[in-house]
């Protein structure tokens, strides 16, 4: 890996409109008063590196599920899944991670799958940190079918400041783990519902990284989905 890569980070398109207002705003600023201008420029490269799209590792042992976001792991509780995935209606382990402003906010598949269904629900704006976030705000889920015919759901929900989720992926699309399927623009939480019986391996207030981080374990190596 060369220095520059460590600092430089290649950006999602979806943020080039972002980061062009962001620089024509600055060069307004200059224009205005200098010091303004030099605020422009620090708000500019943060625009920047809220929409980074590093590549991730992701681990290749079968039957892992991974984190779909980065950020700390701020709930894990019994829920049941959002009912627009249609999912049967018995409490999930969630397992959810809440992206701060300061997070990369591109989302990617916990498991590899077949998307068998996509449901958007417009919805409040509380803070992603709260509980009430996951049934009040805005959110879009996935329900990702495995290998094995298990089920797994994961939602994007908006935060306080988020006003935008973004899904790439439609039912039908298959995913690999760790695979991009979407983000959510500044500050906003990501919920997992693990299958029936499955346990977390992680702690709240545990950092994760995005397609890389290990949530749980579905089953024994060679057992599960690949």
């Amino acid at each position: 890996m060369r220095m520059r890569d460590t600092f430089i980070k290649p950006m999602h398109r979806e943020g080039i409109r972002f980061v062009a207002a962001f620089a024509a705003a600055t060069l307004l600023l200059f224009l205005i008063w200098e010091p303004l201008g030099w605020i422009g420029v620090g708000l500019t490269v943060w625009c920047y590196y809220f929409f980074r799209d590093p590549e991730r590792v992701t681990p290749a042992r079968p039957g892992l599920v991974v984190s779909p976001a980065d950020g700390v792991v701020s709930l894990i509780e019994p829920a049941v899944p959002p009912a627009e995935l249609g999912m049967a209606d018995t409490p999930l382990t969630r397992v959810s991670v809440f992206m701060s402003v300061f997070n990369c906010h591109v989302n990617r598949s916990p498991v590899a799958g077949e998307v068998v269904a996509v449901a958007y629900r417009p919805g409040k704006f509380f803070n992603a940190s709260l509980d009430k976030a996951s049934v009040d705000n805005e959110r879009n889920g996935l329900r990702i079918r495995m290998a094995d015919g298990s089920d797994l759901a994961v939602v994007q929900i908006a935060g306080l400041v988020a006003r935008r989720i973004v899904c790439f992926v439609k039912p039908g699309d298959r995913l690999g783990r760790g695979e991009r399927f979407g983000l959510i623009r500044f500050g906003s939480r990501l919920d997992v519902y693990l299958p029936p019986g499955v346990v977390p391996l992680v702690e709240i207030g545990q950092t994760m990284v995005a397609g890389e981080s290990v949530i749980a374990e579905l089953a024994p190596a060679g057992q599960a989905e690949a």
